[in-house]
């Protein structure tokens, strides 16, 4: 195997028969039998495709959702929203660009949409922290949201991002505190909230934009209390132990419909969302429309007391009888 062929190591196979594609488009002379063979590897890599990413296992999930030309809040500004007008600055320390918030159309919708950027380029990237958001950005994302509801515009928060930044300074500024005032606020701001996510979805960063009447998954994205990293580091005391952690984590799409914590798992297109913006941006928009629908028009207690109920819904409890909490009577519940 040409271990210069670009993508990911489980997509070695897609690559190859990409590259086999393309080299017999270049050389096309027209006639039948090479147009027949074009037409037979395409079936067979859409055959190849489907075959892999029907089959990833919970790190190659991970992997995809950290892919490099997966589109980030700022493609899907461009490619499902209009009249995007962004809005910068907590009006308390800076503007964090980890986060991006501003007015848009949706259609008929006028929204908020909010969402974290990790950027492109090492430059973007640097100036993004990776997508990883300071206290200020969480600010400016609240100030923002409470700003949509004085209008009542719906709020759309797309989630991307390893984790809150974990730097001293962040710590300094109140980093824990204003994720825990982020989720109070937002499960109580009497306006819509639709939350997405895009690519990673990890630990409080995730939550501090992450309340929401509905919250909904992208196929090949991951949400989990901690990255597989960060689990590896505490439990067996080396990041090498990823993939163990990944496996035990329990955070892909399908696990999270299973356990209730999602709403909506968003179908991405054969192969990903990466290799395709635009089909992904369609399916999102069409997800977004009708949740929308769905939402706009309901009452205000309605809405909140329902998101308050969807969130106190979440987890398995055991009991302990009364009579067993006093030493005497039958063995406690599970």
């Amino acid at each position: 195997m040409d271990a210069t062929l670009p993508g990911l190591a489980f997509e070695q196979p897609i690559c190859e028969l990409e590259a086999r594609l393309q080299e017999l488009v270049r050389s096309a002379d027209g006639r039948p039998e090479t147009e027949n063979e074009i037409r037979r590897l395409r079936r067979e890599l859409a055959d190849v495709t489907k075959q892999v990413y029907d089959h990833l296992d919970p790190w190659q999930t991970v992997q995809v959702a950290r892919h490099k030309d997966r589109p980030y809040t700022a493609d899907y500004l461009s490619l499902v929203f209009e009249d995007f007008f962004e809005l910068h600055g907590d009006r308390h320390f800076g503007d964090d660009r980890a986060i991006l918030t501003g007015f848009a159309k949706l259609d008929r919708y006028k929204v908020l949409v909010v969402g974290h950027q990790k950027g492109r380029t090492y430059k973007e990237r640097a100036a993004c922290f990776f997508g990883c958001a300071h206290p200020e950005g969480y600010r400016k994302a609240m100030a923002k949201m409470r700003l949509a509801a004085k209008y009542g515009l719906p709020v759309i928060a797309f989630i991307d991002t390893p984790g809150a930044y974990p730097g001293v300074g962040a710590e300094e500024r109140g980093q824990a505190w204003v994720i825990a005032e982020n989720m109070y606020e937002m499960s109580r701001l009497p306006t819509p909230i639709i939350c997405v996510v895009i690519g990673e979805g990890g630990s409080g960063g995730a939550l501090g934009i992450g309340v929401g009447d509905r919250v909904a998954i992208l196929q090949h994205a991951y949400y989990s209390v901690i990255s597989p990293e960060g689990c590896a580091g505490i439990l067996w005391k080396g990041h090498q132990h990823a993939e163990k952690a990944a496996n035990a984590l329990r955070f892909t799409s399908k696990d999270l419909l299973e356990f209730g914590i999602v709403d909506s798992v968003i179908p991405e297109p054969l192969g990903g969302a990466h290799r395709d913006h635009h089909q992904m941006a369609s399916r999102l928009k069409i997800f977004l429309l009708k949740t929308l629908r769905e939402l706009v028009g309901v009452p205000t207690d309605r809405l909140l007391s329902e998101r308050y109920e969807k969130f106190r819904r979440m987890g398995v409890f055991l009991e302990q009888p009364a009579d067993a909490a006093d030493g005497a009577g039958d063995e406690p519940a599970t």
